[in-house]
């Protein structure tokens, strides 16, 4: 090679464009030209002599000059060149073999990238870049899932090396516990079909220590051929994500489990104060007064607690309460050193505290409700703990405002919202409190019980605004009427109660005579002066109960037999009228079980004719005989099912059962013209009757003149505007309609030629002193000719005597029912009083 070297002319090797570098068998550099010294930054006895494969500025490829060298002649190779002073570049180097002085050596020609290369080294550095900066970890394996490369945030993710890692099997690191099998197989059989495969997975490091990663592992399959060269996998920690999420989770099920506060924000400082080593963690909340209130402080001293429990709010009032006053986070570095603490040094503070980051806590409206602080020990990680604040002020703002609404519902709970009067649970709770007070006092107390009559009616003609307007009038005159310790409630509806301390039997007396005068003077609602009176129950303590519920049930009964009474009446409690009170319940009870097993039954009472002594009709009547109470007699079940809400089922069964019956007669020949059925007003009330009367008529294929309906003077007298509706729409079908004991109330005549009335029915009072009396003569005479100027048919009821009867013809009375025809009938008897029924006095049969 001497001879090579010593034949090439000088201005070959000094002038030449390419580095010429010779390396001998013992890889040291036997010679280089002036082009490998500019290229290197070095002057050739800087490196003659040196191992190449150890220069920095030369990285040398090949093991060994020489056929063993792997270097093959003709072949071109990357270098990469790191000259002093300069950037690192890559080059080409061509090798020609050689001999020097009998030894093997090369000859190595070093040239520039071409530029396609050279761009190719550049976007393998900026991957290589990509790799390196990311903070999520990349994993390159071979095709048999063995990890050949790996970047810096893989390896401290994981705490390995690259060295520990390089040649493991990638599904150890991801799926190494013994319950991942299915992971396992998830991951094989992606990396099978071809197909990206990402999931949520819980690792673990180098430690043992648990984090969980979001895995992406996607195959790299050869184009040509199809088959895996190489698995990509990347790795990124939701560890801390999670850690919230759990953290959110577990707040959100105390709030769903409806925790008390203070419990929630505890469990909320102790879990963030477990995420983040080195902080305390307190929840203030502001009160009405703008002051500071402590709702949470677990790892913070009570004395510290204590001290800051009231502060007032203001711009210099350490970190909370300033950040309340600002409506913006204030963070304090030192609070040693903050003015904002001036005021506040000699606080008893844990000494290992240094700062305090405070966070104000918003809700929805805006509004400043308190602040999240974290008392800061040492150095933390400032954007882990912004991801901590941000979920922390959220869960908090969501508690107290929750809290916020329980407390506003608990004040609803307990305030009547139209009266602002208690209302029932609070009112029991004054009712205890009252009753303990007149215990220990020795004193008596009084429980009035307060309903206002006929105030439905004022709801269903004039609306529920001018019902209001009442109920809030009558809640003012009570107040006024208070003395002092005394308190009025509104329980529902209607219904109001007041508590009077110190009233035995003869003061409630005159104090329920006088709110009843004043509470019927008239009260002004829709430009109307509506006269309202009061009907009071009268319970005592401790004659009447020893306990709140006692009491108001008690005066509740009172009430309801002063309502009894009529209107504008009171009524003190007696043990009779509870009784009578626990029997109407009982029978309420056996007669709604009756109704639905339908144990009711029809009798049928008929009606006859004084002109033809023909069969005029049939009256229908409700009979119930109870296994435990035996016959109850109409009048008082009657009487149970308008109390209790019963008496619509009662009338829909009724009108249902009375047409069954006719056509089963109409099928067995017998001659019934037609069935009154007896309806009470609060059917009218509904206007659900008429469907009712025409879904039965149709039903049983009978015409409207089979079916008569019986009617009372209230239905007269109500003024629901649907009572006359009703009225109409029935006489509209084509059914009559009978005033029923009519002369016995306060009918109106002019009342009575508005409604459709088709036959009025003497009442059987008449009936009494018809024969003796003749002001009773001249009262039926009047009624009967009232029916006849209005073209109405006259029935009499109560009929018990043949000069009874005459009478009656001779009047004009046009039927009549009574005992001295028959009683009420089983249907099955009906043909046999037809074929033998007695002869009425003056016809021809």
């Amino acid at each position: 090679m001497g001879r090579i070297i010593a034949n090439l002319p000088s201005a070959v090797t000094s002038h030449a464009t390419n580095a010429m570098v010779l390396v001998d068998e013992d890889h040291r550099i036997a010679f280089c030209n002036a082009a490998a010294e500019e290229i290197w930054g070095r002057s050739r006895e800087e490196v003659v002599g040196r191992d190449a494969r150890q220069l920095p500025a030369f990285l040398y490829p090949g093991p060994a000059p020489g056929a063993g060298s792997g270097l093959l002649a003709g072949e071109d190779y990357d270098v990469r060149i790191e000259p002093r002073g300069g950037a690192m570049t890559w080059r080409v180097m061509s090798v020609v073999r050689t001999k020097l002085n009998g030894k093997d050596c090369d000859l190595a020609f070093v040239r520039a990238q071409p530029a396609t290369v050279s761009q190719q080294l550049d976007r393998l550095k900026t991957l290589h870049l990509l790799a390196e900066k990311t903070d999520r970890g990349v994993v390159v394996t071979d095709a048999d899932l063995r990890i050949r490369c790996v970047n810096r945030a893989f390896g401290e993710l994981l705490g390995y090396s690259s060295e520990e890692l390089e040649g493991r099997d990638l599904r150890t690191i991801l799926a190494a516990s013994p319950d991942q099998h299915e992971l396992r197989r998830r991951i094989d059989d992606g990396i099978a079909s071809g197909r990206d495969f990402t999931d949520d997975v819980l690792l673990y490091d180098k430690a043992g220590k648990e984090i969980v990663v979001t895995a992406t592992i996607t195959p790299v399959v050869d184009q040509k051929s199809g088959t895996l060269e190489n698995v990509v996998a990347i790795l990124a920690d939701i560890t801390h994500t999670r850690l919230l999420e759990d953290l959110q989770r577990q707040v959100l099920a105390a709030l769903a489990a409806d925790a008390p506060l203070a419990d929630i924000m505890d469990l909320l400082c102790l879990k963030v104060e477990h995420l983040a080593p080195g902080i305390r963690c307190s929840v203030l909340s502001v009160t009405d007064d703008d002051r500071l209130k402590v709702v949470a402080s677990p790892s913070m001293p009570e004395a510290f607690s204590a001290a800051i429990d009231g502060l007032a709010i203001s711009s210099r009032c350490g970190s909370c309460g300033t950040a309340i006053f600002r409506g913006e986070p204030v963070f304090v570095e030192d609070i040693a050193t903050s003015p904002l603490w001036e005021d506040y040094r000699d606080l008893p503070l844990p000494p290992d505290v240094k700062g305090c980051w405070s966070i104000p806590i918003k809700l929805r409206s805006g509004k400043v409700a308190g602040t999240f602080a974290f008392y800061i020990c040492e150095h933390l990680h400032t954007r882990w703990l912004e991801g901590i604040v941000s979920a922390c002020s959220d869960l908090c703002a969501l508690a107290l405002e929750r809290y916020e609404a329980k407390n506003r519902i608990e004040q609803l709970a307990s305030i009547d919202t139209l009266t602002g009067l208690p209302n029932r649970s609070q009112l029991i709770e004054a009712l205890s409190v009252a009753i303990a007070t007149a215990r220990r006092l020795e004193q008596p107390l009084a429980v009035l019980f307060i309903d206002v009559d006929h105030f439905k009616d004022v709801n269903d003609t004039l609306g529920h605004s001018a019902g209001d307007q009442i109920l809030v009038e009558m809640a003012r005159r009570l107040k006024v009427q208070l003395r002092a310790g005394d308190t009025v409630g509104r329980i529902g509806g209607d219904e109001f109660v007041v508590l009077v301390q110190g009233c035995g039997s003869e003061e409630a007396d005159p104090i329920c005579r006088r709110l009843l005068e004043y509470l019927a003077a008239p009260i002004a609602a829709h430009d109307l002066h509506l006269t309202m009176s009061v009907s009071i129950g009268i319970a005592l303590f401790a004659e009447h109960g020893l306990d709140a519920e006692s009491l108001l049930k008690h005066a509740d009964t009172a009430m309801h037999e002063a309502k009894r009474k009529g209107p504008g009446k009171f009524q003190f409690f007696t043990e009779d009228l509870n009784q009578r009170a626990q029997d109407r319940l009982v029978l309420s009870v056996a007669l709604r079980e009756a109704i639905q097993n339908r144990k009711l039954r029809l009798a049928y009472q008929p009606q006859v004719s004084l002109t033809t002594g023909e069969l005029h009709g049939v009256e229908a009547l409700a009979r119930w005989r109870d296994p435990v109470h035996g016959e109850i007699p109409a009048p008082r079940f009657i009487e149970l099912a308008e109390e209790y809400g019963l008496i619509e089922s009662i009338d829909r069964w009724g009108v249902g059962e009375a047409c069954r019956q006719i056509t089963l007669w109409r099928a067995a020949g017998v001659s019934v013209p037609h069935v009154s059925v007896n309806l009470s007003p609060l059917s009218f009330r509904s206007g659900d009757i008429v469907g009712i009367i025409s879904q039965a008529l149709e039903e049983h294929g009978l015409h409207p003149s089979d079916l008569r309906v019986e009617i009372t003077e209230r239905v007269m007298m109500d003024q629901h505007p649907n009572s006359f509706a009703a009225a109409r729409a029935i006489e509209a079908l084509g059914v009559r309609i009978a005033m029923d004991d009519f002369g016995t109330g306060y009918s109106s005549l002019s009342a009575l030629s508005r409604l459709p009335i088709a036959e009025l029915k003497l009442d059987r009072s008449f009936m009494l002193s018809i024969e003796q009396d003749e002001n009773a003569r001249a009262l039926s005479t009047a009624v009967i000719r009232i029916g006849h100027s209005l073209g109405m048919t006259v029935v009499a009821e109560g009929v018990e005597t043949e000069a009874q009867v005459s009478l009656l013809h001779a009047l004009g009375c046009h039927a009549a029912q009574g005992y001295y025809f028959a009683r009420p009938l089983a249907p099955e008897a009906i043909p046999e009083w037809l074929a033998a029924r007695p002869a009425v006095p003056g016809t021809a049969t």
